[in-house]
């Protein structure tokens, strides 16, 4: 079997549709491709254009023991706490605490949990006050840099096009207009996928 299953245009096609689609399309494409459909919208869509780019099926990265909160005694909120998956929250008791660490700006990114994510990946869970050092060194930079969003951010990159594109419109007629887009996109993938399923066989 020859891979890419797509040709370079159809490849670069099926990427930007991918992050118009909802989670639950997302895992049924995965299901289509016999792939593991579990992980976040990042890592269903790396893992399909992977699959589709080399024929290797990823398969669901597990957080390791050191980073699970059931394999360590109660942590409190204090700056030498680890953040644990399954203990850290993201409620308002945390976002104060973080307030007092940071400032009251602080308010939780994509940026810092996929930070958090990563780490939690490696075994190597931070404490909460590594997590406000990181953020308040990355949100600076990200401040000074004003990067692009986020492939991910596709609703939000799409509002805010249509917000200057089509001013004077409702918030009715916008999510209308996204539905839309995102329908033309989940046919997309589809047709895609269909064809490269078809090659491959």
């Amino acid at each position: 079997m020859q891979y890419p299953l797509l040709n370079n245009e159809e490849l670069e096609t099926l990427s930007s549709a991918l992050y118009f689609m909802k989670m639950a399309e997302l895992k049924k494409a995965c299901l289509f491709l016999l792939l593991p459909d579990a992980g976040n919208k990042c890592e269903l869509i790396d893992r399909i254009l992977t699959f589709i780019t080399t024929g290797h099926i990823q398969q669901v990265q597990k957080i390791p023991s050191q980073s699970l909160a059931k394999n360590y005694p109660y942590q409190p909120l204090s700056p030498t706490s680890l953040m644990l998956y399954g203990g850290y929250k993201n409620d308002l008791q945390t976002r104060d605490f973080f307030k007092k660490l940071i400032g009251s700006y602080f308010h939780f990114t994509a940026y810092g949990i996929d930070w958090l994510n990563d780490r939690w990946i490696k075994g190597e869970p931070p404490t909460y006050q590594e997590f406000a050092t990181y953020w308040i060194t990355e949100t600076n930079q990200r401040r000074k840099t004003k990067p692009e969003p986020k492939k991910e951010w596709a609703y939000i990159k799409f509002m805010q096009y249509m917000n200057e594109a089509m001013p004077h419109a409702s918030r009715e007629q916008l999510m209308q207009e996204w539905k839309n887009i995102q329908a033309q996109n989940a046919l997309t993938v589809l047709t895609l996928l269909k064809k490269a399923i078809t090659s491959k066989l």
